[in-house]
């Protein structure tokens, strides 16, 4: 199964848990619900409306399970800003496979810069602790925990 999602709506929320904190994301399909956590993973770290897309990074990434690939894409996207201190105000799912739970994203933004990008929280990993995606009423939903 393909799909090409541009994240736009801002389809997220941010949950409040002790000592870390997590987000409730949602989409229409597998790959709007990814790039809606991508999105609020990244309002999480600053105010992506700041952000202009000066560069794109693409990458590919798999799991075992299919939340379990949800959780890679996130650590994937913590990665680029912890390795190139990218933060993107746009993500594109290029193809997602459900049954061999892989694929393929593009992450438009641009390199942090504390002068014109408000520092949020520095989030150090998306965790298993908690973590729930459905599908229910033709949506999927997701709730992801970060380590900050």
């Amino acid at each position: 199964m393909s799909h090409n999602t541009d994240t736009i709506m801002k389809e997220f929320s941010i949950i409040d848990v002790s000592g870390d904190i997590g987000i409730s994301a949602s989409g229409a399909t597998l790959g709007e619900l990814f790039a809606n956590a991508g999105a609020a993973l990244y309002d999480l770290m600053t105010d992506v409306s700041s952000v202009r897309t000066v560069v794109s990074r693409k990458f590919s990434t798999s799991a075992d399970t299919c939340d379990g690939l949800l959780v890679c894409f996130l650590n994937e996207l913590i990665y680029l800003f912890e390795t190139e201190e990218l933060v993107g105000s746009r993500i594109k799912v290029m193809s997602l496979d459900e049954s061999e739970c892989s694929l393929k994203a593009d992450v438009h933004g641009e390199r942090f810069d504390p002068e014109r990008h408000e520092r949020r929280l520095l989030v150090k990993a998306a965790t298993y602790h908690k973590l729930r995606m459905e599908q229910r009423e033709g949506l999927w939903y997701a709730e992801v925990i970060f380590d900050i």
